[in-house]
């Protein structure tokens, strides 16, 4: 009796019990795969350095000009060069730009300092560029002239005096124009711009 009641109650719980047979294992290649996509990345600009304040030009005007400092100098090249608006000339010096003057004059005749003759440079009108307390005698590299004939307004510039401490250019130009002196340190230079648009 104990066996046959045993026996049913086996018989009904395993009816009623959970399904014990053994499933299929799942392998990593049945897993899906979820791939992650990110946002664009989005890196910050570079921080550009500083810009160094410019140098404040000085204003074109129709009239001669002075400056320079107490002292004595070298010269030791000259340049010239064609930029927007304007043709530059370029006396450098060694340490200094001395006392200077720059005067415009109705021609393209300079008197040479030591021997007294006259030099005729190409052009109309000219401008000349006195140096006081220079000298470019073993120092000035050269050359001592330039023609540009292509340029707008500088024709030609000419070393027409280096003598007894007084270094002198002429310039000649197509027509009168009015200018901008300033000196630059670090090199120390001597600069005039000759305008070649109209203001």
């Amino acid at each position: 009796m104990r066996f046959a009641v045993t026996a049913l109650l086996i018989s009904i719980l395993t009816a009623c019990g959970p399904n014990l047979t053994p499933s299929a294992a799942a392998s990593p290649s049945d897993t899906p795969v979820t791939t992650v996509v990110s946002g664009p990345r989005i890196s910050e600009p570079p921080i550009s350095p500083p810009t160094p304040p410019g140098t404040p030009l000085p204003a074109f005007a129709c009239a001669d000009a002075a400056g320079g400092k107490t002292g004595v100098a070298n010269t030791i090249a000259a340049r010239v060069a064609e930029q927007p608006g304007y043709d530059r000339f370029v006396l450098q010096m060694d340490s200094i730009v001395p006392e200077y003057t720059v005067k415009r004059q109705a021609t393209a005749t300079f008197t040479q300092g030591a021997s007294g003759q006259t030099v005729q440079l190409s052009g109309s009108s000219g401008v000349l560029i006195t140096v006081h307390s220079a000298t470019g005698a073993s120092s000035f590299t050269g050359p001592p002239y330039f023609v540009q004939a292509d340029y707008l307004v500088l024709k030609e510039a000419r070393q027409i005096q280096d003598y007894e401490g007084t270094v002198s250019w002429g310039l000649g130009l197509s027509r009168p124009v009015c200018m901008r002196v300033f000196t630059l340190s670090d090199p120390a230079r001597l600069i005039v711009d000759l305008q070649t648009t109209s203001s």
